[in-house]
C-alpha cells in the first residue's frame, strides 16, 4: 500500500464517504433534483426512482468533476489545511507540482465569503509587491482584517478613501504611517486620524499591522515558496482566513463541512 495511505490522519475510503454523505445529504439521502427520498444504490452511485435521475455523493457540488481516488483527495486537502508546504506534499502525496497548485487553488476558492467592517481602533498600512499594493486594516486587539489590492506601485488618496468608505466604520480611531496620502483624511471620512511617523521611530500605532504583514510574508514563502502577481490576492485572502478563522482549518472534515454544500438546480 502506498506510504499516503498509511497516515493515521487518512481515515478509510469507506469512512471518507460516510463523511461526504453526511456532510452533502444528512441523515438521510436524497434526490438533488427533486429532494425525493425514494433512492435505489448500484455500485457507488444513486438512482432517484421518482426524477430518475443518476447522482453520485459529489455529483451536485463543487467537487463534482475530482477524478483523484478519495484517500488521495483527503490527503491534498489535510496537507493544505495543515500548512504542509507545496513542495512538501508533492513528496508525500506523489503528485505532481501542477496537481498540488490546482487543489490549493481550489481549497482556496471556496473558503467562504466573508468582508468585515472594521471599528474602535483601526490600523492601517500597505505592503508593496510586484506591480501591486496590498492596504490592509486590523482592528486592534483583535482577529479582524480586512484588504483590497491595487495594481501599481503605489496608491493614491483617492483608493485609500475607498478603503474607509467600504471597510471603516466612521467614528473609528484610525492609525496609520506618515504617509502622505494619510494627510487630513479625518476631513473626507469622519474618523480620529492618528500618525507614526517612522523616520521618528514612532511605531506603537501601527505596530499589530506592521507585525500581520510579517507573518503574511513568512505565510507565503513557507507555503508557496513565492508569489507571482496572478496570485497575490489568492494567496492574501488565504491568509486572513487562516489568521481571523483558524479554526476553519483544524481538519478537513470541518473545513468540507462549512464549504461543501448542494449546488442548486433550477
Amino acid at each position: 500500500m502506498d506510504t499516503m495511505y498509511q497516515l493515521n490522519q487518512i481515515p478509510s475510503n469507506a469512512q471518507i464517504q460516510k463523511y461526504l454523505r453526511k456532510i452533502v445529504f444528512g441523515k438521510n439521502l436524497f434526490c438533488p433534483v427533486c429532494r425525493s427520498r425514494q433512492i435505489v444504490k448500484y455500485e457507488e452511485r444513486y438512482r432517484c426512482k421518482k426524477c430518475r435521475i443518476k447522482f453520485s455523493l459529489l455529483s451536485h457540488t463543487w467537487l463534482s468533476d475530482m477524478k483523484l481516488p478519495l484517500q488521495q483527495f483527503w490527503l491534498l486537502l489535510w496537507c493544505w489545511t495543515t500548512q504542509i508546504p507545496v513542495r512538501q506534499a508533492i513528496s508525500l502525496s506523489k503528485c505532481s507540482e501542477n496537481t498540488i497548485m490546482h487543489w490549493y487553488d481550489r481549497f482556496r476558492q471556496y473558503l467562504p465569503y466573508e468582508q468585515d467592517i472594521l471599528e474602535h481602533f483601526v490600523q492601517l498600512d500597505e505592503a508593496y509587491f510586484k506591480n501591486h499594493v496590498l492596504v490592509m486594516g486590523k482592528q486592534k486587539g483583535t482577529r479582524k482584517l480586512v484588504y483590497q489590492i491595487h495594481k501599481g506601485n503605489d496608491i493614491d488618496r483617492g483608493q485609500a478613501l475607498r478603503f474607509l468608505y467600504e471597510s471603516v466604520k466612521p467614528t473609528s480611531n484610525l492609525w496609520t504611517d506618515g504617509a502622505s496620502i494619510y494627510k487630513n483624511i479625518d476631513q473626507w471620512w469622519p474618523v480620529t486620524h492618528t500618525r507614526d511617523i517612522h523616520r521618528k521611530f514612532e511605531f506603537s500605532h501601527t505596530s499589530e499591522i506592521e507585525g500581520v504583514f510579517g507573518l503574511l510574508r513568512t505565510f507565503i514563502r513557507r507555503m508557496y515558496h513565492h508569489v507571482t502577481p496572478e496570485k497575490l490576492e489568492g494567496y492574501v485572502r488565504e491568509f486572513c482566513f487562516r489568521f481571523s478563522s483558524p479554526e476553519l482549518f483544524e481538519n478537513p472534515q470541518y473545513y468540507l463541512e462549512k464549504t461543501l454544500t448542494l449546488v442548486p438546480t433550477d
